[in-house]
């Protein structure tokens, strides 16, 4: 789908028209949103008004009406005719201006700042928040089995997790006919923008405060728990490590050992925690990268004496991926706190849907009380979850 800058809105309206005429208009509409996904096309390179002239049925003669001066139809009674005869009855314009609006929504939603994707998986749901049912770990049961002899049975036991109740975020992206007559389409592109961004925001904010400890909903068994603490009852497992302020390897060493001694909650048993990540406030993202990524370490084997035995080794950290965003210091108040762990083990984003847009039809109350020519709404549906806080843990300096 391609077209010289000074036609690209005729020759749009053109390709629509015989689509349509060819029976392949789904065609026109997922060619068009792949080259709006893609990047071959962008909001940028349209003009809201010159859209609304080439695809609205008489479109130029319309907002030529609401110049009085501009020697167009020129009566109040020619004005109405036109805006309740022609504009209404085509929904191209509002279907086209929907698609480009609503990329340039989500890509500010999906700014590559934000981290919460990282810290959490997503998880589609049909529910208002959850009762999650697993059946508890039968643990190592086995045992030798002689010749013709009876297998042993083992029981199972119900568990469950409860996850909050999902909330639902949105916005309304206006153009007035004002903004279209004046033909502020940057302002238009920039302000749905903006509305994206802080949607995105929005979610960031909620699960960064749950995978930071800010807000605490885990909930299992009926019993509320804390996703950070020392092992004092209900929190029954150590993934707080106070007075380990993050300065070498070692203090990347002494939040791993408490992986070590958590364990299942029924048997007993190690669990097997491989950490991935470390995030990090954003002072302590270069001492963060030079912990991870040194090329050797030293050790020296006599503190006392400078003339000492020194042992020069690779460094024995993983390449762990270091995650930070200003967001983690303005949750927490903390230069110093920091977190490791498998996060997408223990936090999810229980979602009724992603973010999704609803363009509304011509005619409709707005347009006429308020001239407003395109109206879009902006909304996802969701709530962070704790399923299992084990698999990280916290340190304060």
């Amino acid at each position: 789908m391609a077209w010289s800058f000074r036609s690209r809105h005729t020759e749009l309206a053109n390709l629509l028209e015989s689509a349509r005429r060819g029976g392949e208009e789904n065609v026109f509409w997922t060619e068009l949103q792949e080259g709006l996904d893609e990047g071959h096309i962008k909001g940028e390179d349209f003009s809201f008004r010159m859209l609304f002239e080439s695809l609205v049925p008489d479109g130029r003669e319309l907002v030529e009406s609401w110049n009085p001066y501009g020697g167009g139809p020129g009566t109040t009674g020619q004005m109405a005719l036109m805006e309740a005869g022609s504009a209404v009855r085509s929904g191209d314009f509002a279907n086209i201006t929907g698609q480009i609006l609503f990329n340039k929504v989500l890509d500010a939603y999906n700014d590559p700042a934000f981290i919460g994707g990282m810290l959490s998986e997503t998880v589609p749901t049909r529910l208002n928040g959850e009762k999650i049912p697993g059946i508890a770990e039968i643990g190592d049961k086995a045992e030798s089995i002689g010749e013709g002899d009876p297998y042993p049975y083992v029981g199972v036991s119900e568990e469950y997790i409860e996850t909050p109740e999902t909330d639902k975020k949105g916005m309304i992206i206006e153009i007035t006919k004002e903004a279209l007559f004046f033909d502020r389409t940057g302002r238009i592109l920039d302000r749905a923008g903006r509305i994206g961004y802080w949607l995105g925001v929005n979610k960031e904010k909620r699960i960064l405060d749950l995978a930071l400890g800010i807000n605490n909903s885990y909930k299992r068994g009926g019993t509320s728990i804390d996703t950070y603490g020392d092992n004092s009852a209900p929190h029954t497992w150590d993934n707080l490590a106070a007075s380990n302020a993050l300065a070498d390897w070692s203090n990347i060493e002494t939040a791993m050992l408490l992986f070590d001694a958590i364990t299942d909650w029924t048997t007993a048993e190690p669990i097997m925690i491989t950490p991935k990540t470390l995030v990090v406030p954003s002072d302590l993202v270069l001492t963060a990268r030079r912990i991870v990524r040194a090329i050797e370490v030293q050790h020296v084997d006599n503190q006392a004496n400078a003339a000492t035995i020194r042992t020069r080794s690779a460094n024995p950290l993983d390449n762990y991926e270091i995650v930070t965003s200003q967001y983690v210091k303005d949750r927490t108040s903390s230069a110093t706190t920091w977190f490791f762990g498998d996060f997408k083990k223990s936090f999810a984003y229980m979602e009724n849907w992603p973010i999704t847009h609803v363009v509304a039809p011509p005619n409709n109350e707005q347009e006429f009380t308020r001239d407003i020519v395109h109206r879009e709404k902006v909304s996802e549906r969701g709530v962070p979850a704790v399923m299992d806080p084990k698999f990280v843990a916290k340190c304060t300096a």
